[in-house]
């Protein structure tokens, strides 16, 4: 069937009118963005077609197993591509399961639209109302053809329908729905007409086309014919043999690299590829990938796991959950052969086999990531730097897992020069009677560094684990521990570090508070005992007079200040204020005497804003804090 012949069809007079929509989401302005920004090769709008037309195929092989004569007298599923040069347009089109003019509506009138959520949602249901709104095998790619087509004309009809429709649109705003002739629709499934803009006929050429299915979308597991104009024979360029079929030593890192793309729609190389057949007791076949980049969603809270599953190569979901939520970021699918195909989809999440493949897969991939980090620790620090904070997650989600998600951790240190630091080194350079490993956690790795309750540590050597991640404030209260190392905050409790020695040449730490002192923290204690728990002298701190501490059994205070911003903590535990009783400062404030009391009460209140301040608060009263700066000033200027 031409377009011309859909359109004159449509049009004819005993026809009925086409119907116009409207796009929505202000599809013109998304359609701009589309075109201009995400895709940066116009040769990506073969793949995106090609992948919408297998996923088609892919979803009536399912459906034709509990309806078989869906298939009719053409069993074997196939994509066609037509150029023709001379016209100026190319035809994709695939004998899949079609759409109905309901579909086009929904699929094709709204971007950013997946049909793959609809489609799982009815086999869960197992409804029949509801399996017209069908959504098929198009998404986001699809609009990717108007970087190339000055008009698009889209036939379809839905297995075992009795009806087709056209669905037509140039891409600025509007576009049309009508009925057409089943004698110029495919039998079933759905035809995409491409009218290529003048600069794009080159798509029309034979060797361009075949250039760009074999390099991107080889791996399809359904075949791909080229029909040429006038006598050049049919020949198939993709023989639909699925890429996790094969042998590892059968496919080149291109054809992993493409596969990689298309599954998990990004444009940059995997950083790690999975290729294995698992057999014993269950078999199926992995094909995983980690991403070389940040996937944008990769902390949506909404945000599932992106592996496929498919029994005996046939697509069953992407929503199975097939890995941890800390593994969200893999892209990938497992082929099963020993899941049931006529199993809905609540079966199947329920399935023991499939309980056991997840866990087969999350350990297999942790395993692989332990390998790199020990063959090539520069490819895994940069997998570590995209997805640590969400790995981190499984410290305190997956308990079984805890040891392997341990070794793979790799933190910034007040050791480590930037670099990443794995535990096992960290342990190895532990101190002369040191039991714990310390961190400090934050929001900013440089905040971090500089932090006061540091200074104790580094007169030590004792090394610092920088968390500045959100999670971490939450996985070091699980109560783990490494190599019998328990995770301690430099944050909170006592320091301990009497029994620890100095560096050689290292500024001596605070040491037992003179009677002056001990004094003037016995008036601090009475001073501002609305605002901290208790007040002692530190042996945490070398160069700064004052610093804030969680108590010994309290909360930590990053992770405090975190729950309270979600809402979800009321009025927090009060700090403690540590006193450096070495320091000038603190020496000449316990010297005032009786007639300095007014000034003495500022100083007090000044060393707690000071404490908060350098904690990364604002002083709890600005207003006050003001004034008390500008009474310290002037009296300063006498």
């Amino acid at each position: 069937m031409t377009p011309e012949s859909a359109a004159t069809e449509s049009a004819a007079p005993s026809a009925p009118a086409p119907e116009t929509h409207a796009f929505e989401a202000d599809v013109a302005k998304l359609l701009h963005l589309m075109v201009h920004a995400v895709y940066s090769d116009k040769d990506v709008f073969l793949r995106e077609l090609i992948s919408n037309a297998a996923d088609a195929c892919e979803k009536l092989r399912y459906e034709a197993i509990g309806e078989p004569a869906l298939l009719g007298d053409d069993p074997k599923l196939r994509i066609t591509l037509r150029p023709d040069a001379e016209a100026r347009r190319l035809v994709i089109e695939d004998n899949g399961i079609g759409m109905s003019a309901i579909d086009m509506a929904e699929a094709l009138g709204t971007i950013a639209r997946s049909g793959t959520k609809a489609f799982m949602d009815r086999i869960a249901a197992n409804a029949g109302g509801e399996g017209t709104q069908l959504i098929g095998q198009f998404g986001v790619g699809f609009y990717s053809a108007f970087m190339v087509a000055e008009k698009v004309d889209v036939i379809s009809r839905r297995a075992g329908s009795e009806q087709a429709s056209l669905w037509s649109s140039d891409g600025k705003g509007t576009y049309t729905i009508a009925p057409v002739n089943l004698a110029e629709a495919p039998a079933r499934g759905t035809r995409v007409v491409l009218h290529l803009m003048e600069d794009a006929v080159a798509y029309c050429e034979r060797y361009n086309l075949e250039r760009i299915v074999k390099a991107q979308s080889g791996h399809v597991p359904v075949p791909i014919v080229l029909i040429g104009t006038g006598e050049e024979e049919p020949s198939e360029i993709a023989d639909g043999a699925a890429l996790w079929t094969k042998p590892r030593s059968e496919v080149s890192e291109e054809e992993y690299a493409d596969f990689y793309r298309s599954v998990a729609g990004q444009f940059d190389d995997p950083a790690l590829t999975l290729h294995y057949r698992a057999e014993g007791r269950h078999e199926y076949a992995v094909l995983a990938f980690v991403p070389g980049a940040k996937p944008f969603d990769l902390f949506d809270p909404d945000r599932h796991g992106r592996m496929k599953l498919y029994v005996k190569r046939v697509f069953i979901t992407d929503e199975a959950e097939l890995l941890p939520r800390y593994l969200r970021f893999v892209r990938g699918l497992v082929d099963s052969a020993d899941l049931p195909l006529n199993m809905s989809r609540e079966m199947i999440q329920e399935s023991p086999i499939l309980a056991a493949i997840k866990k087969g897969v999350s350990n297999r991939i942790l395993g692989e990531l332990e390998k790199l980090a020990a063959n090539d620790a520069d490819a895994y620090d940069a997998i570590w730097e995209n997805f640590g904070p969400v790995l981190k997650e499984g410290l305190y989600e997956d308990y079984e897992r805890r040891t392997a998600l341990l070794n793979l951790a790799r933190f910034k240190t007040t050791a480590s020069g930037g670099a990443w630091r794995a535990l096992k080194d960290y342990v190895a350079a532990l101190k002369e009677n040191q039991t714990a490993i310390y961190y400090s956690t934050g929001s900013d790795l440089e905040r971090i560094a500089a932090s006061p309750q540091l200074e104790g540590f580094r007169a030590r050597g004792i090394e610092v684990l920088l968390l500045p991640d959100q999670v971490d404030s939450f996985w070091v209260t699980a109560g783990l521990d490494y190599e019998g190392k328990p995770f301690k905050s430099v944050t909170q409790g006592s320091a301990d570090l009497k029994l620890i020695p100095l560096l050689e040449g290292a500024d001596q730490p605070a040491a037992e508070a003179s009677e002056a002192v001990s004094a003037f923290i016995a008036y601090l204690k009475t001073a501002l005992d609305e605002a901290v728990s208790d007040v002692r002298a530190s042996d945490r701190l070398t160069e700064s007079p004052v610093c804030l501490v969680a108590a010994d059994t309290g909360m930590d205070r990053q992770l405090e200040k975190l729950l309270a911003s979600a809402g979800r903590a009321g009025a927090g535990a009060k700090p403690v204020l540590e006193i450096n009783p070495r320091h000038d400062l603190v020496l000449k404030l316990a010297d005032l005497g009786e007639d300095e009391a007014a000034f003495r009460e500022d100083a007090a209140r000044l060393l707690l804003d000071e404490a908060q301040i350098a904690d990364g608060e604002r002083p709890s009263d600005p207003r006050a804090f003001s004034a008390r700066l500008g009474r310290l000033i002037a009296r300063a200027l006498r």
